[in-house]
């Protein structure tokens, strides 16, 4: 088992965003949604960036939320507040997934839903192997830059395998305790200094 740095690469310097990478938010961003959040970026072009959020678990299964996927009782996972009545899932069976889409590694957004249901049905997809969201992360041409140039956010490569298996609230907490600089203190930052 490789050890846990070498799992992540901090790129404090660099401010250009790209799909396959991770946005760690600084600790005091005042945003419901992305406190303390980590976001897998799968899409960025100059219209905009696409990304789900990673370590924010719903208290809700996918099996009662969603039909035809009796028996599949892993959490929901919210990806992010624009359309959270929408299910995404990011997955590593691209080759079995029609229509799904190649972010970086073996990393694959979405597909044909039809086809995702017949393979839980028949047990030919592990829950190690498939992720969904409700709703996902949207900026607008130019948005996320700005929130960069803002300080609002650190951004990191990561192993594609830790995509899918980093599922924990803890998270966050965890991939900061993992760089060897100044971004390592923000883990043990409280929730809300004014307390402390």
């Amino acid at each position: 088992m490789q050890p846990e740095l070498d799992l992540f690469t901090i790129l404090p310097e660099d401010k250009i965003p790209e799909k396959g990478k991770i946005l760690i938010s600084e600790p005091f961003l005042p945003d419901t949604f992305f406190s303390r959040s980590i976001v897998y970026l799968t899409d960025h072009t100059p219209r905009g960036s696409v990304g789900f959020i990673l370590n924010k678990k719903l208290d809700l299964k996918l099996s009662a939320a969603i039909e035809g996927f009796e028996g599949w009782d892993e959490n929901l996972n919210m990806g992010g507040p624009v359309a959270p009545d929408t299910l995404h899932y990011l997955h590593n069976m691209g080759d079995l997934i029609p229509k799904s889409v190649f972010v970086e590694g073996n990393i694959y957004w979405g597909g044909d839903i039809d086809t995702i249901r017949e393979l839980i049905k028949t047990g030919k997809i592990k829950q190690s192997q498939i992720r969904f969201f409700l709703g996902y992360s949207g900026w607008s041409a130019g948005q996320l830059e700005l929130e960069l140039k803002e300080d609002s956010w650190v951004i990191a490569k990561v192993k594609s395998d830790i995509v899918m298996n980093n599922r924990g609230d803890d998270t966050w907490k965890r991939v900061l305790r993992s760089f060897k600089n100044k971004y390592r203190m923000w883990a043990d930052f409280p929730d809300s200094p004014e307390m402390n």
